[in-house]
């Protein structure tokens, strides 16, 4: 099971980009995969998670109406489309995976089970 993050960067405050986590070794089907974020001195929260099962979405309140989660089946990978970006989102990304759906506590860190590498995302002028 391999989750590999790409898509970070330099991007200039209200700019957006799209981060991608690639899944290899299994099919994302029957998992929950989620985002989350890491700032310098802060401990690890939770982004947005997608449940395979279902559909279903679920973001933070800070991102919300800002980042979109979306699952591409045929290259078994998931998107997170961060539009808007502020300072304060500036931080390590990481993506993960668990069996199941993402549920009530799907923005814990101990709920995943497989993590892939961060990648940093600066938001700076």
């Amino acid at each position: 099971v391999q989750l590999q993050a790409s898509g970070g960067g330099l991007v200039q405050p209200g700019g957006s980009l799209r981060l991608s986590c690639a899944a290899s070794g299994f099919t994302l089907d029957n998992y929950a995969i989620g985002w989350f974020r890491q700032a310098p001195g802060k401990e690890r929260e939770g982004v947005s998670c997608f449940s395979s099962i279902d559909g279903s979405t679920y973001y933070a309140d800070s991102v919300k109406g800002r980042f979109t989660i979306a699952r591409d089946n045929a290259k078994n990978t998931v998107y997170l489309q961060v539009n808007n970006l502020t300072p304060e989102d500036t931080a390590v990304y990481y993506c993960a995976t668990g069996w199941g759906e993402c549920g009530v506590s799907w923005y814990l860190p101990e709920g995943m089970d497989y993590w892939g590498k961060g990648i940093l995302v600066t938001v700076s002028s």
